[in-house]
This record gives structure tokens, C-alpha cells and sequence, in this order.
């Protein structure tokens, strides 16, 4: 494995998003030192994104959420977001119940057309 600019670090591209693998079950005691990873990925990437694969994290409950919202709000303040790779259908829904939502791999961001949608254009005018 290539390391960038933080030893012990993935490599990380401009086009890629560095990618931070959360494997579960994770303890309290280890959320500052991942919340740490999420803000030394995004200042080697320059800001942005961090894709956290969550397939890992075992089945959800009240910690994974503290953890993916601790870990957004550190995105956040370091001015970057995170996105959730792999989420469980039961993760899913328990982020919804509790009024948490994240970007996830894979799905068109609110407000943008899915790719290959061509949006309705007024008649008379050229499609764009």
C-alpha cells in the first residue's frame, strides 16, 4: 500500500476520495481516534469527501449512529463531508428513524438528475 501525506495513510488522488473501512464493533474509546482519521483524510485530500465503508460495522444500533454522526460532524468542522459505502438496509432505516441523513455511494445527491435523465425543456427551446 502507497501512503500520502500522513504516514499510515492511504494514498490519496484528486478524483478518488479517500476511503476510510469501519469495522465493527467499534468502542467509544476508538470514535476520537477515527473522528481524528476523518480530518487527517480530508486535509491530505485537500477537503471534500471521505467514503466511510460501513459493510463492516456489524448490525446497527445507537453506537454505529453516534459513531457516523460524530465522525459527519468532524467532516463538517474540517470542512469536508462523509459518504457511507455499503450501508445496511437496517442502517439505513435506523439513520432515517433518528433524523440523520448522509450521502451514500452509488445514489444521485438531492436535487441532481440521475445520470442519463435529460430534464423536460420549455417548447420551442433546444435540448441542452
Amino acid at each position: 500500500m502507497s501512503y500520502g501525506c500522513l504516514a499510515g495513510l492511504p494514498y490519496v488522488d484528486a478524483k478518488t476520495p479517500p476511503v476510510l473501512v469501519l469495522a465493527g464493533p467499534v468502542t467509544r474509546d476508538e470514535v476520537p481516534g477515527l473522528c481524528d482519521d476523518v480530518r487527517a483524510l480530508l486535509r491530505c485530500a485537500g477537503g471534500g469527501v471521505v467514503v466511510c465503508d460501513v459493510a463492516g460495522l456489524g448490525p446497527p444500533g445507537l453506537g454505529v449512529v453516534d459513531l457516523l454522526a460524530r465522525l459527519e460532524l468532524a467532516a463538517r468542522r474540517a470542512g469536508g463531508r462523509i459518504r457511507l459505502r455499503d450501508p445496511a438496509p437496517a442502517l439505513r432505516v435506523l439513520l432515517d428513524l433518528v433524523g440523520l441523513r448522509f450521502q451514500v455511494e452509488g445514489q444521485v445527491e438531492e436535487g441532481e438528475p440521475a445520470l442519463g435523465v435529460e430534464e423536460e425543456v420549455e417548447p420551442g427551446q433546444p435540448a441542452v
